[in-house]
This record gives structure tokens, C-alpha cells and sequence, in this order.
């Protein structure tokens, strides 16, 4: 078994997509998936199940749209990924408020023409950086002061970003 974080792009957002937590435990207690625990109301769940990431992905999706009628993409990470999204922070001495430091998990990595072509660091160039399938954020005057990175991640790279702040991410580590 492996300890596996789903991270639901989209859901609970100004109110679209919306779904309950314990709908969505039960949906991935469905699956089979065992130790079945959400943080928040953002779409944010640990679980241990075999498979590796991308039949896990899949199976949710697919779960997600057939029992609840919910049609998103869900991004899955190992708990080490995320404890190594952790370590890898390039922007670690800058984030003093966890509030305010993003990290966009991507679906995947743009290919080399659309990553040389539209590099997001170029938004904010103090505080942006690319990771392995991560792009981290330090927004000093708040996210929503922010460049919207995410926005044109997905736009010109054509890949999925879900983004979770900091708080998120260590919480979502320490219970994996």
C-alpha cells in the first residue's frame, strides 16, 4: 500500500462543484482505498491504496463523476512527493507566512518549446520558481494581490495546475 494525496482541482470554489467531504471519503472508500481522511473543505484527501499514480487518478476521476456526477480533474501526489515538494522549496527563505506561499501542482510538465516559450517566472521573478511537476508562488501581499501563475501555467503550457497553499501542503504531508 502506498499513502497517497488526491487533490481535487476546482471543487468548492465559488460555489461550483461543489462536494462534501464525507461524500468524497466515501467515494474513495469505494475504491477500496483504506485510511481515508480530507483536510478541509478544498478537495484534499490521504489515503493508502495499491496502483500506481496515474490508475489512482483515473479511478477517482472516473469514481467522482460516476457516483456523484462531479466531472474535475484530481491531481494525486505519494505523501514523499509532497514531502519532497516540501524539501525542494527554492523560496523557502522568503515564505514566513505560510498564507502567502503557493505551491501548483501540475498535471504534468509542459514540453521543452512551451516551457522555453512562456516561462511563468517571468510574471514575478523574485518570487516564482518551477519545480519537478510543482510551481511555486511567495505572494507577499497575499494571493489574491498575486500574479495569477496558475492561469497562465494551464493557458500556455496546456497542462492542469492545482494550486494549495503552504499550510496545505505541510498538513497534507505531515498526514500522509
Amino acid at each position: 500500500m502506498t499513502a497517497y494525496i488526491a487533490l481535487l482541482r476546482g471543487v468548492n470554489v465559488g460555489g461550483r462543484a461543489k462536494i462534501a467531504m464525507a461524500d468524497l471519503r466515501a467515494v474513495l472508500t469505494n475504491l477500496g482505498y483504506t485510511d481515508v481522511r480530507t483536510l478541509l473543505q478544498s478537495g484534499n484527501a490521504v489515503f493508502d491504496a495499491t496502483g500506481d499514480e496515474a490508475e489512482v487518478e483515473q479511478a477517482v476521476e472516473a469514481a467522482l463523476a460516476g457516483e456523484l456526477g462531479l466531472t474535475t480533474r484530481c491531481l494525486i501526489r505519494t505523501g514523499a512527493q509532497v514531502r519532497a515538494v516540501i524539501e525542494a522549496n527554492p523560496l523557502a527563505g522568503l515564505n514566513d507566512d505560510g498564507s502567502k506561499m503557493v505551491a501548483g501542482f501540475l498535471s504534468e510538465m509542459p514540453g521543452a518549446e512551451a516551457a522555453a516559450a512562456f516561462d511563468p517566472v517571468a510574471l514575478d521573478p523574485d518570487n516564482v520558481r518551477v519545480g519537478d511537476r510543482v510551481v511555486y508562488q511567495w505572494c507577499p501581499d497575499g494571493i489574491s494581490n498575486a500574479p495569477t501563475v496558475g492561469v497562465f501555467v494551464e493557458r500556455k503550457w496546456k497542462v492542469v495546475l492545482t494550486g494549495r497553499n503552504w499550510n496545505t501542503v505541510t498538513k497534507l504531508a505531515a498526514m500522509a
